[in-house]
């Protein structure tokens, strides 16, 4: 058997918590291939290296003294290796990054190098074979993995029996240049890795026990979710249910490998299951998730229906302005287009002055707008579900102000007020949970 382990940045955030890591590692000889995170945050005042990181980059850019924080920076990989009483001195590396970073390399390599550096203390305490990311995590144009990461994996850890360590987040472009994943992309790599190597299992460790059923700062007590699919949960991911990156499910997906998220420091907690497929007889509701920050252009013309083209040339006046649209639910002769207000960005009156060029009976804009979404595969076998969750918000007096249920019939999004967002969230779930 073979597991993939990606550890996140509290749980390597200090010596202690690597001792942790040590421990989960030792404690299953299938752990073989180890994928680290940046140190996080030490304690709740401290700050994640990765944010050190882009701050020296940016003074130094501006041409401003970076002494204080790349010291910081020292002391925060130094103290780690002396609290673990390892054998290695990162002099060598840190006077390289140093040089680039005044010769003005960009963010994307700065950023990189907390997970660079961090994986050679990991490897190093964990006796295993260190293994540069920019060798074989190969990003493609569009952000993801280039289809020659997963033989380079496989041709630089070949051995079954050794342990590597491959850190996360960043990788090169096919020109050799490094660039990284967004933030929180060291779950992707992990998942390349996972597929690239036909992993029985990818474990996900970080600080929750997996996930639950809403976001616990709603709702404090939020049933755990022991089983979801790959579907499920990212509808909850694009809705923001952030334990793990939204985009590590593709390379996972293709190989139905399953992935476990645990909690490092409850390492006896089995955590929750991802899986392709799961009985859904007994939970048909598996979550809640809830995002701010839309706005909803709500179209409305006679006879729309019979016009051919006329979604085409709505989504056009978007495209053209390079604004991409979240949601798009429609009636005969109503449409409404749901985009992130911060991709708007000042094209606020460009769109209007466009879509109203399609000779439009009715324009509106709906800002400020939330949406929740309610997320299950065994949703569509339940008769009388939308029913009984538009009651729950009728009864919390909250306004719906858009309803869109996907052709999957896996979830249902309700778009309402921002100041009713926790209001709504707390209502359906009493109603589900």
């Amino acid at each position: 058997m073979l597991k993939i382990v990606k550890f996140g940045g509290t749980s390597l955030a200090t010596a202690e918590q690597l001792q942790k890591v040590k421990n989960i590692v030792d404690a299953d000889p299938a752990r073989r291939v180890i994928v680290p995170s940046a140190p996080g945050k030490a304690h709740k005042e401290d700050t994640k290296v990765t944010d050190l990181l882009y701050l020296v980059h940016e003074l130094a850019a501006m041409k401003q003294s970076i002494d204080q924080v790349w010291t910081k920076i020292m002391d925060r990989f130094n103290g780690i290796i002396s609290e673990l009483g390892l054998d290695m001195n990162l002099s060598k590396e840190f006077e390289e990054i140093r040089k680039k970073l005044i010769e003005g390399v960009d963010s994307q390599y700065m950023a990189s190098r907390g997970e660079a550096l961090n994986g050679r203390i990991v490897a190093a305490y964990l006796d295993a074979e260190y293994i540069d990311a920019a060798d074989v995590i190969k990003i493609a144009s569009n952000g993801r993995a280039h289809p020659s990461s997963y033989d380079l994996i496989r041709k630089l850890c070949p051995d079954d029996t050794r342990r590597y360590v491959i850190p996360g987040f960043y990788g090169s472009t096919t020109s050799g240049e490094v660039a990284t994943f967004s933030r929180g992309g060291s779950d992707v790599t992990g998942a390349i890795v996972a597929n690239a190597l036909d992993a029985d299992v990818y474990e996900n460790w970080t600080d929750v026990s997996g996930f639950l059923m809403t976001d616990p700062r709603i709702v404090a007590s939020a049933k755990h979710i022991e089983n979801i699919t790959y579907t499920e949960l990212r509808e909850l991911s694009y809705m923001g249910a952030g334990v793990l990156h939204e985009e590590a499910v593709f390379p996972i997906r293709e190989k139905g490998i399953p992935i476990n998220i645990r909690n490092t420091n409850n390492p006896e907690d089995k955590g929750t299951m991802i899986v392709a497929d799961r009985d859904s007889s007994s939970q048909k509701i598996v979550g809640i998730a809830g995002q701010k920050g839309f706005s909803v252009f709500y179209i409305e013309k006679a006879m729309m229906n019979e016009e051919i083209g006329f979604g085409r040339r709505v989504l056009d006046v978007f495209e053209h302005l390079g604004i991409s649209y979240e949601h798009m639910p429609s009636g005969i002769d109503t449409v409404s287009v749901v985009v992130k207000t911060t991709k708007i960005n000042g094209k606020m009156d460009q769109i209007m002055e466009d879509l109203n060029r399609l000779k439009i009976d009715n324009l509106k804009v709906l800002e400020n707008m939330s949406l929740i979404a309610t997320v299950g595969k065994g949703m569509n076998h339940v008769i009388g579900l939308a029913a009984k969750l538009f009651m729950a918000l009728a009864e919390a007096d909250i306004n719906i102000r858009m309803i869109d249920q996907g052709s999957s019939e896996q979830n249902i999004i309700v778009g309402v007020e921002e100041k009713d967002h926790e209001k709504a969230i707390k209502a359906i779930y009493t109603t589900f949970a």
